[in-house]
């Protein structure tokens, strides 16, 4: 298996942000969620796009987060994953900056 195989790089807007929590271990986490809308090319033709998925951030990334702004857009990197509960995939955010 390829280890760089799972890798998302998304520019999105910050929709929703959660009140910054703690894992049992003690690690800052923030959940969040994301809206990208873009103009994409399918099959010959002009597409709109819109995308809205969960998110989250551990560690000094999800206290830097927390103190974003409501609908300030940015460019995230990371990984996708299915969390325990196997309900959907979440975006585990890596690192982001201003696009």
């Amino acid at each position: 298996m390829n280890p760089g195989a799972n890798q998302l790089v998304l520019t999105a807007a910050i929709a929703e942000l959660s009140a910054l929590r703690y894992t049992p271990a003690g690690l800052p986490a923030l959940d969040l969620r994301l809206e990208h809308e873009s103009m994409r090319q399918e099959a010959g033709q002009d597409r709109q796009v819109k995308a809205s998925t969960k998110a989250v951030a551990f560690g000094a990334l999800a206290e830097r987060l927390a103190k974003q702004a409501i609908g300030s857009s940015w460019r995230f990197q990371g990984f996708v994953a299915t969390p325990r509960n196997g309900k959907s995939l979440v975006f585990h955010i890596q690192e982001f900056s201003q696009d």
